[in-house]
């Protein structure tokens, strides 16, 4: 069963591909790399701890292995950020000569101090009464500008809960600041003070540069963190392993690095990314897309929990977003005459398409997706320390990896080019 699927993924996967065997993406390479990422020695690879350091040298190491160099404006492969937490201790100012209290002022701004009148460069932003409050005020959120943006008073109680709002800051990136007011100010002046703790991330990031396309990019991404070292659970094991949540991702971009490499034929750049910090908040990905240009990226794969069988069974996988941009409909194409199948996203009441990776740069119009296969309704070990490689078909797992290798080599290749994200 295993050869004839293989064969079948060689015979429909054109003439660059057919030069290498997917057979290199082998169940041994897998177990090997997983069984390490997941071991009990990475402590779980919770941020901030000594264990996601062992683990990002060990990606490291295999980035280097695979032949990649580091992204463009780096010296390494690791792309390294501070982390901003900050909490407010005053705030005010004037609209109009008019005085404002605390209340009406929240800023998402990194800076320790921040005072700002109408001739500074800010862009304004309404948000008027009838308006969608969420939509418009997630928008600025994302982005990295400064903006004043003056929201109606209509919104004082949803205004109230905006400080509790859980928003990557990086230092360096652009001020934000939201003021609750019925009017539009000609003259004003702002006043912020905060404390700040900076907490240094770091992703990973490899690149396999393009042949004809090369100013063309292809992500394919996982996150490396997971939730560390906690309470013993009842059989006295205290570590949270992650080995499907993400050690099983991580695993696949690896062995994708290595593929590709050895195919030597992609006509696009590939870069390949093991983000950082996911799992409080998808600080990694939320930094790392606002240093690419998105009008560059074709695709992104972002691979999430492959490591039990989906609801369909084996050879199968799911899409988040599916149907937002027609690339599951490319993937699905290439793999017609295999025994594997991309369905969409069984659980949209879950909204995953913008709880993983994928959504930073899918904010941005890349058709940027995530791949799973984890039963986010039944998945008997999400969260919980028994998520360890012994409960993972890696036989499966493997020719999903398998899978994704040849479902993306037209993309890979130039020939098809998916549709952007809407706004």
């Amino acid at each position: 069963m295993r050869s004839e699927f293989l064969i079948s993924l060689l015979l429909i996967s054109g003439k660059g591909l057919a030069q290498t065997s997917v057979d290199l993406i082998n169940q041994d390479q897998v177990t090997s790399i997983e069984k390490t990422l997941s071991a009990n020695d990475m402590e779980g690879r919770q941020v901030f701890t000594p264990g996601i350091e062992k683990a990002a040298a060990f990606i490291i190491k295999e980035f280097e292995s695979a032949g990649l160099v580091p992204l463009e404006g780096y010296d390494s492969y690791r792309q390294n950020f501070a982390m901003v937490k900050t909490k407010l201790t005053d705030a005010g100012g004037k609209l109009d000569g008019v005085a404002l209290d605390a209340g009406q002022i929240i800023p998402f701004t990194a800076l320790p101090e921040l005072s700002i009148t109408q001739d500074d460069h800010y862009e304004k932003v309404f948000v008027k009464k009838g308006d969608n409050f969420r939509d418009v005020i997630f928008k600025y959120l994302d982005e990295d500008k400064n903006f004043i943006i003056l929201v109606d008073t209509s919104f004082s109680m949803i205004f109230a809960r905006l400080a509790n709002f859980h928003i990557p800051k990086f230092e360096g990136s652009g001020n934000r600041i939201f003021l609750l007011t019925s009017t539009d100010p000609g003259v004003f002046e702002i006043h912020v003070k905060q404390e700040t703790t900076k907490r240094p991330l770091t992703n990973i990031v490899g690149v396999l540069p393009g042949k004809s396309l090369k100013n063309e990019y292809v992500i394919f991404s996982a996150h490396y963190d997971h939730l560390g070292i906690g309470k013993p659970d009842e059989k006295g094991d205290s570590i949270y392993n992650g080995a499907n949540d993400d050690a099983s991702g991580t695993t696949a971009v690896i062995m994708l690095a290595k593929y590709f490499k050895n195919l030597h034929n992609n006509q696009r750049s590939l870069i390949f990314v093991a983000f950082t910090a996911e799992e409080i908040g998808e600080f990694g990905s939320a930094y790392f897309s606002r240093k690419l240009d998105p009008e560059k990226i074709v695709a992104m794969f972002n691979i999430e929990m492959i490591g039990t069988e989906s609801k369909w069974g084996e050879n199968s996988a799911y899409i988040t977003g599916f149907n937002k941009t027609d690339m599951g409909t490319i993937l699905g194409r290439n793999l017609e005459k295999t025994k594997f199948r991309f369905y969409p996203d069984p659980y949209p009441e879950q909204n995953l398409f913008d709880r993983s990776d994928n959504a930073s740069l899918a904010k941005r119009g890349v058709p940027a997706h995530t791949i799973s296969t984890s039963k986010m309704d039944s998945e008997p070990h999400y969260h919980k320390q028994s998520d360890e490689i012994q409960t993972l078909d890696i036989n499966n797992m493997t020719r999903i990896i398998q899978s994704i290798a040849i479902s993306a080599g037209t993309i890979i290749s130039g020939k098809d080019t998916p549709q952007r994200v809407k706004p």
